[in-house]
């Protein structure tokens, strides 16, 4: 397959920029236009074109794209331009800034320009600051000439970074990516206009109400000395805390502060009533979203923008502003974004969840035959936990003892204390004495002897990259080893503890590692709390492939895919995916999988 790597050059202006849109926006807007681009074939001489979108468009058509495979730098960019506009579809496309993210990690940046100086194979131009607000036919053909040699540069830097950071890439990998790119570049879903303008209408008069019943207007609200001012009005002393960035007193006006929280439970109901006012109000990510789904909508499908290695674990994240990775499902909204996503006509979503899978790996790597065995057999491992934890039969356990249970299994896994433990279930609404957490917290770890002995090997791990030794992580199998300053695991993907820095203290040795935010600790349960999350995404990522061989994955968010599949083949093809998704990778065999899945017209319907 033939290597075809590109660069367009947009028009741009200081209103209309990928600073201020969101590439899906950019794109599609009718001030669209392409002032030239550079192709490279394999390791021949990079081609500049610039004209009319037509004379583009036959430029491009005498390169064999359908059975190549298309690089560039932000693909999600280049692979829409090409496709949308030009309606060409390359056999496969990859990325150089997605294999960054992966190769070096996601604390350092992946732009050209960085990771051109990072590896030596040249320096990025600046003529496109040259280029704001420029139309194809304002530049002189000195400048476009040099518009052009500046392209070809980015097309030349991003072909050289492919030979390395490709080399040795894990195939599957680059098909994941591959997966990826095309859940945005060849778009699907469709949106529920009518349900997403009701549903706009129904916020904004929520938040009316809630100013009407306060008594109050928006901007005492969003102000913070008149908010703090209304509630000396009605004799509460508005909470403090000291600021983190000036070391200051300063308002706990935050949702998340507790002074603030508890004004929602205040004796006086017109306290309430300011609360829920000001927290309605301040709160704008859920109307933003629904109105740029309207947007989305009435430009075209809805293209699925998710970061491949997004997270120091591997995972995917959100991107171009509508994160579909944590669209509510709870509280006033519901899931009402989640189901004004639509299948095509004569198609149906699948959205298959992986069970417990974290728990599972867990379990499996530290070698806890007992958990595993019971996840393989089917058993309910939350109510064994909450047996042991009550001295109660199983048979006999209360749903609020199996979810202290379940909060038990999937927190302590990771050496949670009691203290924290305590603050996790009051945020459910289970408030328990600090020595009953530290009783449960103790009855965990008496359990699950390997699980603690993985947090002490994992421990060890830091030690040995932070003295360059060799060592390995998982009583089943080499499953993560050292080189360098990273992890290997077994997919060929990699877990980076960049500058990995040891402190001795009253406490022992404690290591801490560099981060974009500053330095970040680090420690034997936290270690294995990356590795299982990992591995967890390394297995749904197998999953993934397996399922696109025969239908279209749409999105993934944590541990689920969703699918898009004809109507007439739902039952086949739920079977077959949830198979996929009980299917443990060959690194991994024993470890027991399993699955939820639902079927519907959207996908906040899959039941």
């Amino acid at each position: 397959m033939d290597l075809i790597t590109v660069d367009f050059e947009t028009y741009y202006d200081k209103d209309y920029s990928l600073s201020k849109m969101t590439t899906e926006e950019y794109i599609r807007d009718p001030r669209f236009e392409v002032i030239g681009v550079a192709v490279k074939v394999n390791n021949n001489k990079t081609e500049w074109a610039s004209g009319t979108n037509t004379q583009i468009r036959l430029f491009l058509q005498t390169f064999n794209f359908h059975a190549a495979c298309l690089c560039a730098h932000n693909t999600m960019f280049d692979g829409a331009i090409i496709s949308w506009h030009y309606n060409i579809n390359p056999k496969f496309f990859t990325d150089t800034l997605c294999l960054s993210r992966s190769v070096d990690g996601v604390e350092v940046s992946g732009s050209l320009r960085a990771l051109a100086e990072r590896y030596g194979v040249g320096v990025k131009g600046t003529e496109v600051l040259d280029a704001l607000g420029k139309r194809r036919d304002s530049f002189t053909p000195e400048q476009l000439s040099r518009y052009g040699d500046y392209c070809i540069n980015d097309v030349n830097l991003t072909y050289d970074l492919f030979r390395i950071l490709g080399k040795n890439f894990p195939k599957k990998e680059l098909k994941l990516i591959d997966l990826t790119l095309r859940m945005f570049i060849d778009p699907v879903l469709v949106l529920d206009t009518g349900l997403l303008k009701k549903h706009l209408t129904e916020i904004r008069e929520y938040k009316a109400s809630l100013l009407d019943a306060a008594g109050v207007g928006k901007d005492d609200l969003m102000s913070n000395p008149k908010f703090a001012k209304l509630l000396e009005a009605l004799d509460v002393e508005p909470p403090m805390k000291i600021s983190p960035a000036t070391g200051k007193q300063t308002f706990a006006f935050a949702k998340s502060d507790e002074g603030f929280v508890s004004l929602g439970e205040h004796y006086d109901p017109e306290v309430q009533k300011l609360f829920k006012a000001r927290l309605a109000n301040k709160s704008t990510l859920e109307e933003t979203r629904t109105q740029r789904f309207i947007d989305i909508a009435s430009r075209g499908t809805l293209p699925v923008p998710i970061r491949y290695y997004a997270a120091h674990t591997g995972r995917w994240g959100g991107d171009d502003k509508i994160n579909l990775q944590n669209l509510p499902s709870r509280g006033v909204s519901g899931n009402i974004l989640k189901r004004s996503i639509l299948a095509p006509e004569g198609c149906s979503l699948i959205d298959a969840d992986s069970s417990q899978i974290e728990a599972r790996v867990l379990a499996w790597l530290a070698g806890q035959d007992d958990l595993t065995t019971a996840f393989a057999d089917g058993e309910d491992v939350y109510k064994k936990m909450a047996s042991r934890i009550y001295e109660v039969e199983e048979e006999n356990i209360s749903k609020e003892q199996r979810f202290v249970g379940k909060t038990t299994i999937l927190g302590a896994g990771y050496g949670m204390g009691a203290v924290r433990f305590k603050d996790q279930l009051k945020n459910f609404d289970t408030d328990i004495e600090l020595k009953e957490a530290r009783r449960i917290i103790k009855i965990y770890r008496d359990t699950n002897g390997q699980i603690n002995r993985l947090w002490r090997d994992a421990q060890t791990i830091l030690k040995n990259i932070h003295n360059g030794s060799k060592g390995s992580l998982g009583i089943n199998g080499l499953v993560c080893i050292i080189d360098e300053e990273y992890l290997s695991l077994p997919s060929g993907l990699r877990l980076h503890y960049d500058d990995l820095k040891s402190t001795t203290t009253d406490m022992g040795v404690e290591y801490d590692y560099k981060t974009r935010r500053g330095r970040t600790r680090i420690y034997g349960g936290k270690v294995i709390e990356n590795v299982c999350q990992a591995l967890a995404r390394c297995i749904i990522g197998e999953q993934m492939l397996e399922v696109s061989k025969r239908y279209k994955v749409v999105l993934t968010v944590h541990d689920s895919i969703a699918c898009c599949v004809p109507d007439e083949e739902v039952d086949e093809a739920r079977n077959y995916i949830e198979n996929c998704m009980r299917t443990a990778p060959k690194w991994a065999s024993k470890l027991p999988l399993d699955c939820e899945s639902g079927v519907g017209k959207s996908y906040g319907g899959c039941e």
